[in-house]
């Protein structure tokens, strides 16, 4: 039976000086992930946390079994089309994975198996697909697959003609893309950093594997990609400040690629391609970006013709082209937009949304020669739905809206926007739902926030038939869309990153505040959750205000910046320097060491927390939160449970199969619904 006292990590005296500060790391030797002492402590943590949870376990599994019973098992997606075939993904009952399928447009009885996952899967705990792609001709499938979930994607070639693989396997690919003779394939593979490098090109049913193009400098990665036109293969270098792209007719495969415009400090670019004329969104006359057009036979700069103006108001995120129109993708108040733009009738119209707090985003996009544009569309209280839309006519058709079992009635449920002040005046908006009859105005409840707040990503709400499980027994849930995210453009991002982070901290402490002092909820009621560079946001805000809350959730938590940061051999590290600094500068040390999670645990009260890993997380290493949770343990006052869960088999996601994902979930909850008094 495991202790009924947690585990004590063993503390060994690290420390290192930098520029006049002293950095003490007593867990340093957690890293050794190959070391029996390191596994075995991840182990006794895992059982301390499980008994601590036993009591709890009948009600996890009937959570797991009401989530489950809302979810449509056997279930199909919607097809889309390419060539002479529909494309869709369906799951059954029992499966962890879904099956990849194909037909022959207008044939509803000739189902072709691509690829199906579960079958991959078997003799493995994890398993992800990474890219994929059919050849013009639609004969062969190029795919990866990760077994290990570190994030590291070997790539198969099968026959779909004789259901055969081709003896290719290239290990550590991250892009893929087919020139239009169905026989050379592109393919970008990663360093041991994780960062791609480099681009090969591969004659099918050869040995030649021919190296094209490096990226030297270890800010940059690259992709390739073709485009919807078919016309072109796309090569792309980005930092996270900076991008460059070079081009090549996907009709001649051996031809050296062109360089479109060259890197120049700060400037990002993408392209698309239609018609004569290069389609280009450029932030080189303002941080929220632009639309160009470039001539396909002289793209130089001084070439490009402006489409759409930068705008203060309005971030230019990215734009879908098509034969006859395009769709502009657009970000204004917070939430997203998209406009479109007919080369026919050269008019403009906005898809027009029936909320005002809501997500949308274009999918199953594949076919270039097509009046019709299809969307995917959600919000806290609508399930998410796939719309077909016209241009022409601006009808729309509902294809598929997402079923919840046992029935779904959107009207028990009530959304809401809030604002919060920041500490500099800055409005933050906050987005929440709650269960209406359930809701007492001015009578605090539960409450989950959630918030991110990095890389300029927006937190943009969606629909979560789990989430109703949080509802229905009276939690508000709601969102703090803080600055670092993207949510107001790259405004919005550049004022919460860098040296300017803290406001990110700030900001979802003001929310917090404003959900208190509206009653919403109470400090005694609050529970915050965050993962990745959300985490760091919950650690750092448990630093600065722990009377705030009464439980914290950090998921595959960054809480260790400097040290991180000061280990250029870690993934991810180089490459963000610009999101987070370079410790290496005294400026951005001494600002990081301001609030590291890590770093700033002190002897005071802490809330009850629950901090989950993965064992083969490639993003945030497992030690991470391993150290954190170690030190916290050491050096807090309270008596609070303070508990670490390590899947010893997934990377950064979790758990990859839905029924182990549903199980994580579940396990979750029933610790945020423990510590606000609603769970039995």
């Amino acid at each position: 039976m495991p202790s009924s006292n947690p585990p004590r990590a063993q503390r060994l005296a690290r420390t290192t000086t930098l520029h006049g500060h002293t950095l003490s790391d007593d867990y340093h030797w957690l890293r050794e992930k190959d070391d029996p002492q390191v596994r075995a402590y991840l182990e006794a943590e895992n059982a301390y946390t499980a008994a601590v949870m036993r009591p709890t376990e009948k009600f996890q599994d009937a959570l797991y079994h009401e989530m489950l019973a809302r979810i449509k098992e056997t279930d199909m997606g919607v097809p889309y089309r390419y060539g002479p075939y529909e494309y869709y993904s369906r799951t059954q009952a029992g499966d962890d994975y879904p099956i990849y399928c194909r037909r022959p447009r207008g044939d509803l009885q000739s189902e072709q198996i691509l690829l199906d996952l579960n079958e991959l899967a078997k003799g493995h705990e994890f398993l992800s697909l990474g890219a994929s792609s059919v050849t013009p001709d639609a004969a062969l499938l190029a795919y990866s697959i990760d077994v290990t979930g570190y994030r590291e994607y070997t790539l198969y070639v099968k026959d779909l003609m004789r259901a055969t693989l081709l003896p290719v396997q290239i290990e550590k690919v991250r892009s893929i893309a087919f020139a239009n003779d169905s026989a050379t394939l592109f393919y970008v593979i990663e360093d041991e950093a994780k960062r791609a490098y480099r681009l090969y090109r591969h004659r099918l049913r050869s040995t030649e594997h021919t190296l094209i193009f490096e990226e030297t400098d270890p800010r940059f990665s690259i992709g390739v990609q073709r485009s919807r036109s078919r016309a072109y293969i796309f090569l792309g270098s980005h930092s996270a400040t900076t991008s460059e792209v070079r081009f090549l007719s996907a009709d001649d495969p051996q031809a050296p690629f062109r360089l479109l415009a060259a890197r120049a400090p700060d400037h990002e670019y993408d392209v698309d391609h239609r018609g004569d004329l290069f389609y280009i969104v450029t932030n080189d006359r303002g941080r929220n970006f632009r639309l160009v057009t470039a001539p396909v036979g002289a793209p130089d700069q001084a070439n490009w013709t402006e489409i759409i103006p930068h705008r203060e108001e309005v971030m230019l995120e990215d734009i879908d082209l098509f034969a006859r129109h395009a769709v502009v993708h657009e970000r204004a108040g917070g939430f997203p937009r998209m406009r479109v733009m007919n080369f026919l009738t050269v008019q403009e119209h906005e898809i027009e949304m029936p909320e005002p707090v809501y997500s949308a985003f274009g999918t199953g996009n594949a076919e270039f020669d097509t009046d019709l544009f299809r969307f995917s569309y959600e919000s806290l209280v609508t399930p998410g739905s796939v719309f077909d839309y016209d241009v022409n006519t601006r009808n729309r058709t509902l294809l598929k809206q997402e079923e919840i079992l046992g029935g779904y009635d959107a009207t028990l449920y009530r959304s809401e926007l809030l604002y919060a002040s920041a500490a500099d005046g800055e409005r933050i908006p906050v987005s929440l739902v709650y269960r209406r009859d359930g809701h007492e105005p001015q009578k605090p409840q539960a409450l989950l926030l959630t918030g991110y707040g990095a890389y300029g990503f927006a937190s943009d709400v969606h629909f979560s038939s789990t989430r109703l499980s949080l509802l229905d027994r009276g939690v508000i849930y709601a969102v703090a869309h803080i600055r670092g995210g993207g949510e107001m453009g790259k405004k919005w991002h550049d004022e919460g990153r860098m040296l300017n982070k803290k406001n990110t901290f700030t900001d979802f402490i003001a929310a917090t505040e404003l959900l208190v002092a509206q009653r919403y909820t109470s400090p005694a009621q609050m529970v915050i959750e965050g993962g990745s560079a959300g985490g760091l946001l919950v650690g750092a805000v448990t630093n600065l205000r722990p009377d705030l809350f009464k439980a914290v959730v950090a998921e595959v938590p960054f809480v260790d910046v400097v040290n991180t940061m000061l280990d250029a051999s870690l993934p991810l590290t180089t490459g963000e320097y610009e999101e987070w600094g370079n410790p290496q500068d005294p400026e951005y040390l001494a600002y990081m060491l301001s609030y590291s999670p890590y770093d700033n645990i002190q002897a005071r009260d802490y809330p009850a927390m629950l901090v989950e890993t993965s064992l083969n997380d490639s993003q945030v290493m497992y030690w991470e939160p391993a150290k954190y949770v170690a030190k916290l343990r050491a050096v807090k006052t309270d008596h609070n449970p303070v508990l670490l869960k390590t899947n010893m088999g997934a990377g950064h996601g979790g758990a990859s199969g839905r029924y182990e994902y549903l199980r994580e979930i579940a396990f979750t909850y029933t610790f945020i619904l423990w510590q606000v008094g609603l769970a039995p």
